[in-house]
């Protein structure tokens, strides 16, 4: 007859890992303020957070707080998905944004239905609050 094993919990996929490279980053949310980086050689801001501009490679890079401010690039309305924590907030839109500063970010808009959204929305940071498992994250709503 097999017996069961104890299963010990994997690594959480759903969760940013936040690190020493990244916790400024993680920080500002919790602060409600979206930081960026900026290269130090061509000058051009990118996002996700690098150690290293995904542009020119240099590695004189430097965080920048960002204005918050964005344009809707394209979205997807999320009608199912089985994988929590997303199960229980269906539906939600999944977004790029142009943010100001010139980078593109994914991203979820809220606060909007569907038949308002169109391309080039005017839009504006915000922080769903940090839980005990999870940081504060930016998403996006109408400006």
């Amino acid at each position: 007859m097999p017996t069961t094993q104890p299963t010990t919990p994997g690594p959480r996929f759903d969760v940013p890992e936040i690190d020493t490279f990244t916790r400024p980053y993680w920080e500002a949310a919790a602060e409600g303020r979206l930081l960026i980086r900026r290269c130090g050689a061509c000058g051009t801001a990118h996002h996700y957070p690098r150690e290293f501009c995904p542009h020119c490679w240099s590695e004189n890079v430097t965080w920048e707080q960002s204005t918050g401010r964005a344009t809707l690039y394209t979205w997807s309305t999320i009608h199912r998905n089985d994988l929590p924590p997303f199960n229980t907030r269906t539906p939600y839109t999944a977004a790029i944004v142009d943010l100001t500063e010139g980078p593109r970010m994914m991203t979820e808009l809220i606060d909007c239905q569907h038949p308002n959204l169109h391309i080039g929305m005017r839009l504006e940071a915000t922080f769903r609050a940090a839980t005990e498992t999870t940081p504060a994250i930016a998403v996006f709503r109408p400006a």
